[in-house]
């Protein structure tokens, strides 16, 4: 399979409209919001202009009513709340963890949720958001791979997500004044929230054209992080049509160990992987590749692991983030011991490379790496018969 070829899985996709229902201009990308008001009557020598005002008004000062569209004529508004609507995922629960991290349960069309998390930090603020409800690739290690995968997010549920946390930090400006230029509480994205994002690829892109629009939320692509399990065929396509940063969810330094840890790699294992990897750089112009590496007790944490991992990633601009495993109900997994992760960490420093320890942070709300899952659909198995699914019996 080439990367031309499309691989995700938008049968899944929820429509945009219900049959004769207003079309939600959340989601829609420029192109599609102009074909939108074109199609609503809009004349052709107005619509440029007029889909920057809409434009604008959503996604630069997050207005969601027309009515507050000022520099719209009033017919015009009216004639537009009865073709559309703008509407944003609805939040069913808000927590707040003991270290400012903020976790939303955020519901969706056809009454199904996902997670949503917030990460303050000095200066800046990191939003984990989700791409799928559930997931199909049931990494053994991850909370989120034991819910099975029920369908994709619309490019509107993933922007909405972002929308919808700018609404709880009340960082949209206030109407009437010009944005500043303050620091900003959402700084970051991160698509490593529930599913593969590029299993969603379409909805990916385009939720992420609108995150980087220049002329609304404005986040340059430097400050988007896409992560992958392996999805090799679609890793060019991200490099070539968003342009993002690049994380990987590596794990395992032989072809053994991430066939029970990341079952993906069975179709495209690491040598395939790594192929892609050398890549990506060039064809998008950014730094470095993320590896990601949960640190599993007596499973992948060893010396021999570290300088397995180092020749692995040879000829790869690279940083590893090393993320101490986050337990959840009948995880098959322990933490890897605190001196363990250092020896580890230390090696691959050593050797030239970045090797930053991931500060767990919302543990005591199941808000860390690796712990999302809907609430409504959380799985009660046994430590026991996750392990047998693993692999690990």
């Amino acid at each position: 399979m080439t990367a031309s070829a499309p691989i995700t899985q938008d049968v899944l996709t929820f429509p945009r409209k219900l049959p004769d229902g207003p079309v939600n201009l959340i989601g829609l990308t420029r192109e599609g919001l102009r074909d939108a008001l074109i199609d609503a009557g809009t004349p052709e020598r107005q619509v440029k202009m007029r889909t920057g005002q809409i434009w604008q008004w959503i996604y630069q000062k997050g207005v969601r009513s027309f009515d507050q569209m000022t520099n719209l004529a009033k017919p015009y508004r009216a004639d537009l709340s009865e073709r559309f609507v703008i509407e944003v995922p609805e939040v069913v629960q808000r927590q707040v963890s003991e270290d400012g991290t903020r976790k939303y349960l955020v519901r969706i069309a056809g009454g199904h949720e996902v997670e949503t998390v917030y990460i303050p930090e000095q200066g800046r603020g990191t939003l984990c958001i989700s791409s799928q409800v559930g997931c199909t690739l049931t990494c053994s290690f991850c909370h989120t791979g034991t819910q099975k995968l029920v369908r994709n997010l619309t490019a509107g549920e993933i922007i909405g997500q972002v929308m919808i946390a700018r609404d709880d930090l009340g960082e949209w400006p206030e109407l009437g004044r010009a944005p500043n230029d303050e620091t900003r509480l959402l700084s970051n994205i991160v698509l490593m929230g529930m599913g593969e994002p590029l299993y969603n690829f379409e909805a990916v892109r385009d939720a992420m054209k609108i995150a980087m629009d220049g002329e609304g939320i404005s986040l340059s692509r430097r400050r988007i992080t896409l992560s992958t399990s392996g999805v090799v065929p679609e890793i060019a396509r991200t490099a070539e049509e968003i342009g993002c940063l690049l994380a990987v969810s590596f794990h395992g330094t032989t072809d053994a160990i991430r066939d029970k840890l990341v079952p993906i790699n069975k179709k495209w294992n690491i040598e395939a992987l790594l192929d892609v990897l050398r890549a990506y750089p060039k064809l998008s112009n950014s730094e470095r590749i993320t590896f990601e590496y949960v640190m599993l007790k007596d499973v992948n944490d060893s010396d021999e692991d570290a300088r397995r991992l180092i020749k692995l990633i040879s000829g790869i601009p690279a940083k590893i983030n090393l993320i101490p495993f986050n337990e959840w109900p009948g995880a098959p997994y322990q933490r890897s011991d605190w001196s363990r992760i250092q020896s580890f960490a230390d090696i691959i420093y050593k050797a030239g490379y970045a090797s930053p320890i991931r500060t767990p942070r919302g543990e005591d709300i199941m808000a860390a790496c690796g712990q999302l899952k809907s609430e409504t659909e959380r799985a009660r198995k046994s430590r026991v018969q996750i392990a047998a699914e693993a692999g690990l019996d």
